[in-house]
């Protein structure tokens, strides 16, 4: 996982979860053999949860590959635990342990309780020696049922099981058809920053899957996929070269092209609505694909990346009402590595804020506001004011400001809606997307309103 996913787990989420998961792993092609069996790995982890309980934090340092060192000094590992205790409340127990082998790699998941918001898994990824080459605060896997919102009426569209690209990066996905005649609008979901799933899971909540439901409710095709950080999560960590091409662009290209192919989508009426990142990416993906009908633009962020890394590092920083000496020291620890961004000041195998320098090259020359200036599909923009990671003040005014005057933009705004588009009360705080909801009802409506007067 990217070192700012590392410093505060999933107390970050969205736009600031790079989907790079660069944890110092070692390559699967670089390890033949898997960890001894007589290497007790779970006591291992187990060991290292409960060191981090006392602050010895040097103790599970030395746990550490000699990559993973370099990516996560301890002064880091310090700053993430402090920051997790301080939104989670403190340490209480482990309640369950398990061992999977993903991609060639071992790993243990530690499940743990904390005393404010409950269990959170601590990732523990071990190279073939034995040493810790990731470490990542993951939400913990639960069997929640799926909830159906209110908006949603399933007898009115089915699903297929399909795929999505070619070999050797082919994605799992789902096509939401809506019952009767064809050929239907269609709406490709483009997800946020973080190796999503199809649904765009975040703890409890699924806001991709209200998403496509309660568009396929109102005869519109939907098509999601696993993103592919999610499904080579590990291939995509090796890659030096990774960029937001590889990431996000070339996967939404194979989705368009899946659509027009299929009998049941009409080929001219093909539509992506891209959140947070995926909203970022959406005036790059109309600029490659000149055969989708517009965008759909889910709190887009109209600043560059890294400012809204540092802008949501302060903001958590602050929600108590003090910024204590470690947070101080993260706060100062991005300061730094956004300024080597910004310059470039980068070397080819650095990775600054959890991605590589090609990573940051491409975005250096990207300008999402510029291109979509001059884009003439039509766009639609909706933001939560409740939204700390995508600001209304700080994006959605900017977006306003130089696209407001293009007759085929709209642009809307929602008072009590999150990042998640999700309805809140108060101060908007990262622990609320830790509470089960839908996609507002007045989103879905919304879309559904603006793509039926494209038709008109």
């Amino acid at each position: 996982m990217n070192k700012q996913i590392k410093q505060s787990g999933i107390i970050i989420i969205g736009i600031s979860l790079l989907s790079t998961i660069l944890s110092g792993c070692t390559s699967p092609e670089d390890t033949n053999t898997k960890p001894s069996e007589d290497i007790n790995l779970k006591a291992k982890a187990t060991n290292m949860v409960e060191n981090l309980s006392k602050s010895n934090y040097q103790i599970v340092f030395d746990n550490f590959n000699d990559e993973m060192r370099s990516v996560f000094p301890i002064q880091d590992l310090e700053a993430a635990w402090t920051s997790l205790i301080k939104s989670y409340g403190s340490y209480q127990e482990i309640k369950q342990i398990r061992k999977t082998n993903e991609q060639g790699y071992e790993i243990v998941y530690v499940t743990c309780s904390f005393s404010t918001l409950g269990n959170l898994d601590l990732r523990f990824v071990f190279d073939s020696e034995n040493k810790v080459a990731g470490f990542q605060f993951v939400p913990t896997q639960t069997e929640t049922e799926y909830t159906i919102p209110s908006y949603v009426n399933a007898s009115k569209f089915t699903e297929e099981n399909v795929s999505i690209g070619d070999e050797p990066w082919l994605l799992p996905g789902t096509i939401s058809i809506p019952n009767g005649t064809g050929p239907f609008p269609a709406v490709i979901l483009v997800h946020g920053s973080g190796p999503n799933d199809r649904d765009e899971t975040i703890g409890p909540n699924k806001p991709f899957k209200d998403l496509a439901w309660g568009l396929a409710s109102n005869s519109i095709a939907v098509l999601r996929y696993d993103k592919r950080t999610k499904v080579y999560q590990n291939e995509m960590a090796q890659d030096r070269n990774l960029t937001l091409k590889e990431e996000v662009l070339d996967d939404v290209a194979h989705a368009i092209a899946f659509l027009e192919n299929h009998s049941s989508i009409n080929k001219n009426n093909i539509y992506v609505l891209g959140h947070s990142l995926g909203a970022m990416m959406g005036p790059q993906i109309a600029l490659d694909n000149d055969n989708i009908a517009g965008l759909i633009l889910l709190a887009a962020p109209a600043r560059t990346l890294e400012d809204l890394i540092l802008d949501q590092t302060e903001y958590l920083a602050n929600l108590d009402g003090s910024v204590d000496e470690n947070e101080t020291q993260a706060i100062e620890t991005i300061e730094t590595q956004v300024q080597k961004i910004k310059t470039l000041d980068i070397e080819v195998e650095e990775v600054v804020l959890g991605a590589y320098k090609a990573y940051w090259t491409y975005l250096h020359n990207y300008n999402q506001v510029k291109i979509a200036q001059n884009l003439s599909i039509p766009l639609l923009f909706l933001q939560g004011k409740r939204d700390y990671q995508v600001s209304y003040e700080k994006d959605f005014l900017i977006w306003q400001q130089f696209v407001s005057e293009k007759q085929t933009v709209t642009l809307q705004s929602y008072d009590s809606l999150n990042h998640l588009f999700i309805v809140g009360k108060g101060k908007p705080t990262n622990t609320e997307y830790l509470a089960s909801g839908h996609v507002d009802e007045t989103i879905i409506n919304d879309i559904v309103s603006w793509l039926l007067s494209m038709k008109a």
